[in-house]
């Protein structure tokens, strides 16, 4: 899934200023029950529907359209557990109802600050404010139907503030909470998920100090390890993962170093670091499709450039010309189509690319339209 780092130019509003007051609860370690099997069966506190066995129960309520979720999560904890779990996922790819939703923060003219939001319905619907300090260069991970962002940097009393928290949007529950902080506060890092790990790597310290330390996540343990550190240290910089690695591009290897072409490339298996020497620099957005990356960098914003991995080879595919030669785009993926959402004032045209078209017919103009300049673009499945 794609992962994406805010722009540090803009620093994100968020329409509360106070700390979450609603921190997930994370399971237990199980322990023995002494409770005979038949009694439990006979609960009803340990059933999900009462009077019909358990699959055919998570059936039934993986059938129940996405927008009760919520609502159903509040009838018992047994349900509000099962409904934010990876198997409630399963069982809705199983009975053909698992839904792609596109989430994009914008950000409009008048407005206090950028919100997340869900295109595609009959109007752009919002989500709950994002908790914490309003931040940017922070970072954003998909990950299991959940939305992860991390860390990121405020102005407090006119100083720069450098976060170490990390907060989790349920998509499913609609419900923001607080997860385990990370070893380090960051900002302007590099951030992805790999087979199941959030990692970040790089960015800026507390101290103004460029970072090499690399960390990663593991949600079902809602703990953050220090790995093995980058080769150098790295800001401004963002990540993918593909091919079961953790691929770093992109940004400063420190002030004084000019822009960093080098693609730093983990392998989670062997636990070690190689180095691919070409790299894109200055890249302003980027989305992962068909595993392949598809990027735009600052200097060409008309032209698409797609790495693979499987060759480490680079092309370019030209975007259709909209707007003014200025204008710049953020991308994202949904359908197994890449999506580009026009950042132009005066007409922000949102446009699909298919890599898997005729040629001649790959473009066309999308109807998923963010109500204000768009930011970033993730896709989630409920």
């Amino acid at each position: 899934m794609p992962a994406l780092v805010a722009a540090r130019e803009l620093h994100v509003q968020a329409q509360t200023c106070h700390r979450a007051t609603m921190p997930l609860k994370f399971p237990a370690r199980q322990r023995v029950s002494l409770v005979p099997m038949a009694e439990k069966e006979t609960n009803p506190h340990n059933v999900l529907i009462p009077g019909l066995p358990e699959d055919m129960a998570k059936i039934c309520i993986a059938l129940v359209h996405r927008s009760y979720f919520p609502a159903m999560g509040a009838v018992s904890r047994r349900w509000m557990s099962f409904i934010g779990s990876r198997e409630f996922s399963a069982v809705r790819k199983e009975v053909r109802k698992i839904e792609e939703l596109v989430y994009v923060l914008a950000a409009e003219a008048g407005e206090k600050g950028p919100r997340w939001e869900v295109l595609g319905e009959q109007k752009n619907r919002a989500i709950p404010p994002m908790p914490g300090l309003a931040k940017a260069g922070f970072g954003v991970v998909v990950l299991h139907g959940n939305l992860y962002v991390v860390a990121g940097y405020a102005a407090v009393y006119g100083k720069d503030y450098v976060s170490d928290e990390v907060y989790q949007y349920d998509a499913r529950l609609n419900r923001w909470g607080a997860l385990a902080k990370l070893n380090f506060a960051r900002r302007d890092f590099a951030c992805a998920e790999v087979n199941g790990i959030i990692y970040v790597a790089g960015g800026f310290g507390s101290g103004c100090n460029s970072l090499s330390s690399v960390e990663a996540y593991d949600p079902q343990q809602n703990r953050w390890t220090l790995i093995e550190n980058l080769r150098r240290p790295r800001s401004g910089c963002f990540a993918f993962g593909l091919n079961n690695k953790l691929y770093i591009m992109g940004g400063r290897s420190s002030f004084t170093i000019g822009n960093s072409r080098s693609i730093d490339v983990y392998d989670p298996r062997r636990r070690s670091w190689e180095e691919i020497k070409r790299g894109c620099v200055m890249v302003t957005s980027h989305a992962v499709l068909s595993k392949s990356l598809f990027c735009i960098e600052w200097k060409d914003q008309r032209s698409l450039s797609v790495f693979s991995p499987s060759d480490s080879s680079w092309m370019k595919i030209s975007v259709p010309l909209t707007g003014s030669s200025s204008s710049r785009f953020c991308l994202g993926a949904s359908g197994g189509k890449l999506l580009l959402f026009s950042q132009e004032e005066d007409e922000r045209q949102s446009m699909t690319y298919d890599p898997a078209a005729t040629p001649g017919s790959e473009w066309e103009t999308s109807e998923l339209k963010p109500s204000g300049l768009c930011l970033c673009s993730v896709t989630i499945e409920i």
